[in-house]
């Protein structure tokens, strides 16, 4: 039998899975919305180390009870959370969470947005009104949002005016439009979320 010698390297995780590398700074984000608007998506094209998704094929059990229209194709649902981190800069990291999207999930809500500094708000412009209950519960919650339109091929686009107005936003919510599959566009979004969040510390402080 073969033994192990005392200078043998240690087992454990690789250097790019470690959560909070020296000196960074780990900020929760959570990324939010509707049934196949794509969180799982923008989750996976984001994260630098492998997301772990909690994705489920949906079966009979589910019929009459979810309501996915738009999205009658997609065969899958997330039934937990979505998890994947990306490295903003060597003192900032993001660990992301995506919530599931069907409805009778998101009691789950409440744990996964327990210490969220802010959230993306995915939208998809064919189920719009998928949002409005979404951002009524981060707005009691006082989570800040950006609101994210994803860019599907076949979406009607709106002017960010109408957009707003539909989603009785305030003024100072920013509206971006994204593609949740590419990874430059996935994180301009966060970034965005990060420009907002900073926004709103230094009007804070300046009170």
């Amino acid at each position: 039998m073969d033994y192990v010698g005392s200078d043998a390297p240690a087992a454990g995780p690789r250097r790019s899975d470690v959560l909070l590398p020296h000196g960074a700074r780990g900020v929760k984000v959570v990324i939010v919305g509707g049934f196949g608007v794509g969180k799982t998506t923008m989750v996976g094209a984001v994260s630098e180390i492998p997301p772990l998704t909690t994705e489920e094929t949906m079966t009979q059990a589910g019929v009459g009870i979810d309501h996915n229209p738009g999205a009658e194709r997609k065969n899958t649902t997330t039934v937990a959370l979505d998890f994947g981190r990306i490295s903003i800069n060597e003192e900032l990291i993001l660990y992301l969470f995506g919530t599931p999207g069907q409805e009778r999930f998101w009691f789950l809500w409440n744990g996964i947005f327990e210490g969220a500094l802010g959230a993306v708000v995915l939208v998809d412009t064919r189920r719009i009104e998928v949002c409005f209950e979404i951002i009524t519960r981060l707005e009691d919650r006082r989570v800040p949002f950006v609101v994210a339109v994803n860019t599907f091929p076949e979406a009607p686009q709106h002017p960010v005016p109408a957009l707003r107005t539909a989603l009785a936003l305030n003024e100072s919510v920013p509206i971006i439009t994204c593609d949740a599959r590419d990874r430059s566009s996935s994180r301009d979004a966060l970034l965005s979320l990060m420009g907002y969040l900073c926004t709103l510390a230094a009007a804070q402080e300046s009170v």
